[in-house]
């Protein structure tokens, strides 16, 4: 993954939480060696990690999603309500579907599992910090399972049949959705559907506005729950 240019000049701020000690002092140890991150706070819970965001105003959280006081998904819906600027990257052991999509509802940006080497995390730090959505290939894997496997009535119905698209999409972006959520990307989709790249920007930008997605993230959450994919 390539890191996109034009960030701001500076080290990307984060903070760390993670309950383990020797997990969170290791991470700190191993990112803030690196010239291009600068650790402003390592947190054992997470309501000491909102504390942290509050009082340094970090570009990115690094998060384990399982800890005491307040766990990592409550921290998440909380950094996501009070402090949107802050990039959140979940790093933790779990990468069932059930966390993942918790995870990414709540308003996680990017989700990693603790596999993942320094390079790697700190390339999906600077993309959240971005803008842009990482997944590492077993959460992506896992994820697209969920997306794909029927799940209750009415589950695995084709887009554009009979049961009128949710939320107002058109027939066309449910089936965009519906590629999103496999994981193609926009040229891939405007290849696909013989469209051009523009043209499928402009209905992306209407699925994540009639969806309440802010990034493809959740609108692969959003698919995941509407049998769409």
């Amino acid at each position: 993954m390539t890191v996109p240019s034009g960030e701001a000049a500076g080290p990307l701020r984060i903070v760390i939480a993670d309950d383990q000690a020797s997990v969170r002092e290791g991470l700190v140890l191993l990112l803030g060696g690196l010239p291009d991150i600068e650790v402003v706070g390592a947190a054992a819970d997470g309501q000491q990690a909102l504390q942290l965001v509050a009082e340094h105003e970090p570009d990115a959280i690094l998060l384990d999603l399982h800890m005491p006081v307040l766990d990592g998904l409550g921290a998440t819906r909380r950094l996501t309500a009070e402090h949107p600027g802050v990039a959140i990257v979940v790093l933790t052991t779990y990468a069932d579907d059930s966390s993942v999509l918790d995870a990414l509802h709540a308003g996680a940006r990017s989700y990693l599992t603790k596999d993942a080497d320094r390079a790697d995390i700190a390339q999906a730090l600077h993309a959240a910090a971005s803008g842009l959505t990482v997944l590492d290939p077993r959460v992506h894997a896992t994820l697209l399972h969920a997306t794909t496997a029927p799940s209750g009535p009415g589950a695995g119905e084709a887009p554009g049949g009979t049961v009128a698209p949710p939320d107002g999409l058109t027939h066309r972006e449910v089936e965009i959705l519906g590629l999103i959520a496999r994981g193609l990307t926009n040229p891939e989709i405007a290849a696909q559907l013989f469209l051009s790249s523009h043209t499928i920007k402009t209905h992306v930008n209407r699925i994540f506005a009639k969806t309440g997605s802010r990034d493809r993230a959740a609108a692969i959450g959003y698919a995941h729950r509407h049998h769409i994919g």
